[in-house]
């Protein structure tokens, strides 16, 4: 065995890293952004139980991917990755933020919330509809290590949806560079450059630090 996939056993129980996420979109995401780590992607679908619900009601989106990051590893043992992501609109003080995939109500589906958003933006000017999205990601071993990282990628808010790529907000995130929203974009186009392609690829990164030198403490 290679020494990352011995250090790989020692820090991720059973050489596993879960995916605290019930989106399949971002376990799309997340799994191929890691595929060349030395460590096995879990999903919550592969679990006996599902995953106890978390309130994600914290005021940053690193307060909400540590509380879901936190509860699925004391209930599970393992390893986890969580995440939590959003979208701040400049005419809009930057909502809906930390309330994105509830912008339009509890159980909004993406097509309430795009709607929601284009309507709080109807006859808005080009400097209103400037936007980024957000993502923070908390890796939280069962020894207590944590680690945590953060992308960013700035755009506009289209006047309509455009492209059936993606999900969420995707397909009214115009993206200058590109010339097209994320929905548009491929999925390798959106990754490169993506708020949370930009998180995971750092905490990739710091990943393969921690299976160069290990460093433990605490527990969870």
């Amino acid at each position: 065995m290679s020494a990352p996939a011995a250090r790989a056993r020692e820090l991720f129980p059973e050489g596993l890293l879960l995916i605290a996420t019930q989106n399949p979109g971002k376990r799309r995401e997340i799994v191929a952004l890691l595929a060349d780590l030395p460590i096995a992607v879990l999903s919550p679908s592969a679990l006996d139980q599902p995953l106890p619900p978390v309130s994600e009601d914290g005021l940053t989106y690193e307060a909400n991917a540590r509380a879901k990051a936190d509860s699925a590893c004391r209930a599970t043992g393992l390893a986890v990755l969580a995440d939590d992501s959003g979208l701040e609109v400049l005419g809009l003080g930057g909502a809906p933020g930390v309330h994105s995939a509830r912008f339009a109500g509890p159980d909004a589906t993406d097509a309430e919330n795009n709607a929601q958003l284009l309507a709080r933006l109807a006859g808005a000017p080009a400097t209103a509809r400037r936007a980024r999205f957000v993502c923070t990601a908390v890796l939280l071993l069962p020894s207590g290590l944590a680690r945590v990282t953060t992308g960013v990628v700035e755009g506009r808010i289209a006047e309509a949806e455009r492209g059936g790529h993606g999900f969420g907000y995707d397909p009214l995130f115009f993206y200058p560079p590109f010339g097209c929203t994320f929905g548009e974009a491929s999925d390798a186009d959106k990754e490169s450059v993506s708020h949370r392609g930009a998180a995971l690829r750092a905490m990739a990164a710091e990943i393969g630090s921690l299976l160069a030198v290990r460093s433990d403490s605490g527990s969870c």
